[in-house]
């Protein structure tokens, strides 16, 4: 504590315990005075004196016991660590990635999967190597190369103001004083260019910028809407925006103004103001009166402020943010590769059991219509989607799915609806004498089409129905199902795999009928 303090603390204890001894001094002298005519008021007194004592000391302890008690909790709070929200984000990063692998590794196609792992370790070699990647955007006039120029300090291409004058994209190591992490530049194609290669080149463009940790947006003039319409996508993925206003040598200041206004209104749902910033990274030369032909130099500086602003303040968590977003951004594209080589393992499935079942039936019809939901729907099948999704159900279980998507065929007349719809495509593909002894084993292996589709969809959504319940997929897949290109392609399939054997079969039994009758003729 310093002297200063001490003194006071000493100098205001000495008044309070000198008022103290007065009070109680004052309040005797009165005990004293009134005891021999009033005791009972004495008495008062005294207990009053008691109290007063008792509540001063009371005071003075609890003011010395919660003094050191604050000052040690301000203690514990200063020597309490604080949680760095950087070190949180590189961790995620790395769970993130950690999981990312593991998902890779369940695509089975080896070319895709080889391409996924090469992409990760990639975006794991970015994380540990740590540089700071920003990317240059914009139109291919923007003067996007001029502003590399000028921010690096040296030439490092074309600058002349011509559509396409960086092919691909080029990146500049740049180091600033207070940032310990290097800076990666890239200047990339400019968009918005014409032709195969202009669209080809604008690709490229995009790409780089999606894997950037921070964006800078060049423009030359107000946003056009095929200009915001990319920088908001971009937004939207999360990407870290700087608009930069460039060729402001081109324009007076209140042109300037005017246009700094507008770029702010434009973007200020996803940039804030300070983050737009205007430069001039190449200016035009003018002439003197004298004339002496002037080159400017370039105006830069707010730019390279609010970069190194931006980058020391930031430059952790966008580093982290964007191996974030690179990491679910190729595992989504990793869950879209196993989706598909589910559906076609699951397809294959349903294939199988739909064609297995119509034969049954074709050949032993069911007595009962309503049993051929019940019998369309494979319990097997059942289980073994489960398992293309990763869903160990015992035979019970899948006795139980299979049973409760049969009764939901029933009662929403798809049972009904199926019959009528392959009758009507059958009678103009088969003679009429097989179209009673098929239409059962053909629905069948429709229902069953049906239900392994739902089943699909259950699966895929953690076993769960969705909102709408089962009834809701059930007449989604019937609908899908029912689409006239489908049927025809269908029925065409049926008539291979279950009406053509049918009709062999019956062929078959009727020249051994006519040749019992022939032998019986010639007894």
């Amino acid at each position: 504590m310093p002297l200063s303090r001490l003194l006071i603390w000493i100098l205001g204890l000495s008044f309070i315990f000198g008022l103290m001894i007065w009070l109680v001094h004052s309040i005797y002298r009165l005990y004293l005075t009134i005891s021999w005519t009033a005791p009972l008021l004495a008495n008062l007194l005294l207990l009053l004196l008691v109290a007063l004592l008792g509540l001063l000391i009371a005071a003075f302890v609890y003011y010395f016991q919660l003094y050191p008690a604050k000052k040690s909790r301000q203690k514990a709070q200063q020597r309490r660590p604080v949680a760095k929200l950087p070190e949180q984000k590189t961790e995620a990063a790395e769970e993130a990635l950690k999981a990312l692998r593991k998902q890779v590794k369940q695509v089975q196609d080896r070319v895709a999967q080889q391409a996924l792992l090469s992409r990760s370790r990639e975006i794991e070699a970015n994380l540990a190597r740590g540089e700071l990647q920003v990317v240059v955007f914009g139109t291919g006039s923007a003067g996007k190369t001029s502003l590399v120029n000028a921010i690096i300090g040296q030439m490092v291409g074309n600058v002349e103001a011509t559509m396409g004058t960086t092919q691909v994209g080029e990146t500049y190591r740049l180091k600033l004083r207070g940032l310990e992490r290097e800076i990666l530049i890239t200047d990339t194609p400019g968009i918005l260019e014409p032709g195969i290669a202009g669209t080809q080149r604008e690709q490229l463009a995009r790409q780089l910028a999606t894997q950037a940790d921070l964006l800078l947006f060049v423009v030359d003039n107000d946003l056009r809407q095929s200009e915001y319409e990319p920088l908001q996508t971009l937004a939207e993925i999360g990407k870290r925006s700087l608009l930069v206003f460039n060729k402001t040598d081109l324009y007076t200041d209140e042109e300037r103004e005017i246009i700094l206004t507008k770029l702010r209104a434009r973007v200020r749902d996803f940039i804030k103001a300070a983050d737009v910033v205007a430069i001039a990274a190449n200016p035009q030369p003018f002439q003197l009166e004298s004339g002496a032909i002037v080159e400017p130099e370039p105006e830069i500086i707010p730019l390279i402020k609010r970069l190194a602003a931006v980058l020391r303040a930031e430059g952790e968590d966008l580093i982290a943010d964007n191996i974030l977003l690179q990491s679910q951004r190729l595992g989504e594209e990793a869950r879209q590769i196993i989706d598909r080589q589910r559906r076609q393992q699951a397809d294959k499935i349903i294939e199988r059991y739909q064609w297995i079942g119509a034969g049954v039936i074709a050949v032993t019809p069911l007595p009962v219509v309503d049993m051929l939901a019940t019998a369309a729907v494979n319990a097997q099948m059942v289980v073994e989607i489960g398992r293309v999704y990763g869903c160990e159900l015992n035979s019970d279980r899948g006795k139980e799915l299979a049973l409760s998507l049969g009764k939901t065929l029933v009662s929403l007349g798809v049972v009904k609806g199926a019959v009528e719809l392959l009758a009507r495509a059958l009678q103009f593909q088969i003679a009429t004498y097989l179209v009673g002894k098929v239409i059962q084993g053909v629905t069948a292996a429709y229902l069953t089409r049906i239900a392994g589709k739902s089943f699909v969809e259950y699966f895929r959504h953690d076993q769960d129905w969705g909102d709408g319940g089962i009834t809701e997929v059930v007449q989604r897949q019937f609908q899908l199902n029912r689409r006239d290109e489908f049927v025809k392609a269908f029925v065409k399939d049926a008539i291979a795999r279950v009406v053509k054997p049918i009709a062999e079969t019956l062929e078959t039994e009727r020249e051994e009928e006519l040749v019992e009758l022939s032998e019986d003729d010639w007894r």
